[in-house]
C-alpha cells in the first residue's frame, strides 16, 4: 500500500521527463539561424559596387546580431558570386530556395540581374528587395517585390528627369540630342525613359543607338555621336563602360554643349579616381550624396570606410551604394519582426503597408514595388584639377545642380567651359 506514492513520484519523473524532451526540438530551433539568401557581382563589371555592398549587408548583419538577431535568431547569409552575368541569376535563386532552403531572399543587385531573377523569385512565391534596380519590375508587376532605389513610382522617366529639367533651364535653350546606353535591361529602360523626357523637352533625337556589352572600344561609338552635331549628349552605362566613353570623348576632343546621363561608374569611387579631371562638366544621376543627413547614415558610412581602409580593394567612400544596400536588409528585417514571422505573404504585407526608417530615410512603398515618394539629386563634375580623395570628397567639385531643394551650385554651361 504504501508504494503508491513512490510509484506516483516515478511515474511523475518520467512524464516530465517525457515533456522536456518533446519541447527540445522547439528550443534547438528557436536557437537555429535565420538564413537570408542573394546573389551579387562580386567579379565582372558591377564588381567595383557589388563588393561595397557585400561590405553593407555584413555590417547590418552584425548590428542586427548584436541585438539579438531577428525573432531571438542570429542571421546568417548565404550567397553566390553572380559574376555580372544575368544568364546566372536563374540558377542561382532556385539554388537559394531549393537547395540552401534559406528563410529570406534579398537581391539581386542591378537592373539586368533582378529582371533576370525575378521570375524564379515570383514562380517561388518569396518576397525580396532588389538593389539599385531601375524599373527591373515595371512589366511582370510582381507584388512581393520591392526597389530599394529612390525613383518614385515612375522610375522609367524619373531616372533622367533631372537632366532635362536641367536642358530646359539652360539659354539658349539646346534642340537636339543623343541618347546612347548599354544593349541590356539597364541601358534600355534609361534610354526608353530619356527618349521620352527628351522629346517632352522638345529636343529633336537625332542619334539612338545601344552598344553590344562587350563593347571596349568607345572611339567608334563617340565618332558616330559627333558626326551627328547633336547639341546634348545623354548616356546611360555601366561601370567600365563609363571610363571607356568618357576616356574616348576625351581623347577625340568631342565638346557638345551639354553630356552626362546615368553614368554608373561616376558613382565608383575607383572608377573615379581613374578618370579625374576628365569627369569635369559631366551632369549625372546620384541617388546619395553626403549632403543626406539621414538617421545612421553617418555612422554606418563611418563604419563602412574603417573596414575598407582595413581591407583594401574596395571603394573607399561607399556613398553611392553602402547605405542603399544596408537599408535594403533594414527594411526586410523591421518587416520580420513587424509580424513576428517569417511568412513571405505577410512580410510583403508589412513592408506593402508601413513606412520603415532607415539610413536613406523613411521609405513608403507604391506601384510595382517602387518608392512612392522618388528622392534622387542631379550632380556636376567641377573644377577638379586632380584624382585623389581630398578632391573627389571635396563638395565644391561634386555640385548638386538639381532639384533646387538640396541645390549646392549652378551648372557650368556649356560642356566646354566647364571641362577646362
Amino acid at each position: 500500500m504504501f508504494q503508491y506514492p513512490a510509484l506516483w513520484r516515478r511515474a511523475r519523473r518520467i512524464a516530465l521527463a517525457l515533456v522536456a524532451l518533446a519541447f527540445l526540438p522547439l528550443a534547438a530551433q528557436a536557437a537555429d539561424p535565420i538564413r537570408i539568401g542573394f546573389s551579387m557581382g562580386l567579379t565582372g563589371a558591377n564588381a567595383p559596387n557589388g563588393k561595397q555592398l557585400l561590405e553593407a549587408l555584413e555590417i547590418w548583419r552584425s548590428d542586427i546580431n548584436a541585438k539579438g538577431g531577428l525573432l531571438g535568431r542570429p542571421v546568417e547569409f548565404v550567397y553566390y558570386d553572380d559574376q555580372t552575368l544575368p544568364p546566372n541569376e536563374p540558377a542561382i535563386y532556385t539554388k537559394l530556395i531549393e537547395v540552401d532552403k534559406v528563410d529570406l531572399l534579398l537581391g539581386p543587385y542591378g537592373t539586368n540581374q533582378i529582371a533576370a531573377g525575378l521570375p524564379v523569385i515570383m514562380q517561388h512565391k518569396m518576397t525580396t528587395v532588389g538593389i539599385l534596380g531601375t524599373a527591373a519590375n515595371h512589366s511582370l508587376h510582381y507584388p512581393n517585390y520591392f526597389a530599394m532605389v529612390p525613383l518614385g513610382e515612375d522610375p522609367l522617366h524619373a531616372f533622367s528627369s533631372g537632366f532635362f529639367e536641367i536642358v530646359k533651364a539652360t539659354k539658349p535653350k539646346p534642340k537636339t540630342i543623343a541618347l546612347v546606353g548599354v544593349d541590356a535591361e539597364f541601358g534600355k529602360n534609361s534610354t526608353d525613359g530619356a527618349r521620352d523626357n527628351a522629346k517632352a523637352a522638345g529636343l529633336t533625337v537625332v542619334y539612338d543607338r545601344l552598344y553590344p556589352p562587350s563593347t571596349t572600344d568607345f572611339a567608334p561609338v563617340v565618332r558616330a555621336i559627333q558626326a551627328t552635331n547633336p547639341d546634348v549628349v545623354f548616356i546611360a552605362s555601366y561601370p567600365p563602360d563609363s571610363v571607356g566613353i568618357v576616356r574616348a570623348i576625351s581623347e577625340i576632343g568631342y565638346t557638345p554643349k551639354m553630356i552626362g546621363g546615368t553614368l554608373i561608374g561616376m558613382m565608383a569611387t575607383p572608377l573615379k579616381m581613374q578618370m579625374g579631371p576628365l569627369m569635369n562638366g559631366y551632369v549625372i544621376h546620384e541617388d546619395f550624396v553626403p549632403a543626406f543627413h539621414f538617421p545612421g547614415a553617418h555612422e554606418l558610412l563611418v563604419k563602412y570606410q574603417a573596414i575598407a581602409k582595413e581591407k583594401g580593394g574596395i571603394d573607399p567612400l561607399g556613398y553611392g551604394f553602402v547605405p542603399f544596400g544596408y537599408a535594403a536588409a533594414q527594411v526586410l528585417g523591421q518587416a520580420v519582426e513587424g509580424t513576428k514571422s517569417l511568412d513571405q505573404e505577410k512580410i510583403a504585407g508589412y513592408i506593402r503597408s508601413h513606412k520603415l526608417g532607415t539610413v536613406v530615410g523613411d521609405i513608403e512603398f507604391g506601384k510595382d514595388g517602387e518608392w512612392k515618394t522618388p528622392r534622387f539629386v542631379f550632380t556636376q563634375w567641377q573644377h577638379l584639377t586632380g584624382s585623389g580623395l581630398d578632391q573627389l570628397t571635396d563638395p565644391k567639385h561634386n555640385v548638386i545642380v538639381w532639384p533646387a531643394q538640396y541645390q549646392t551650385g549652378t551648372v557650368i554651361y556649356p560642356y566646354a567651359a566647364a571641362k577646362n
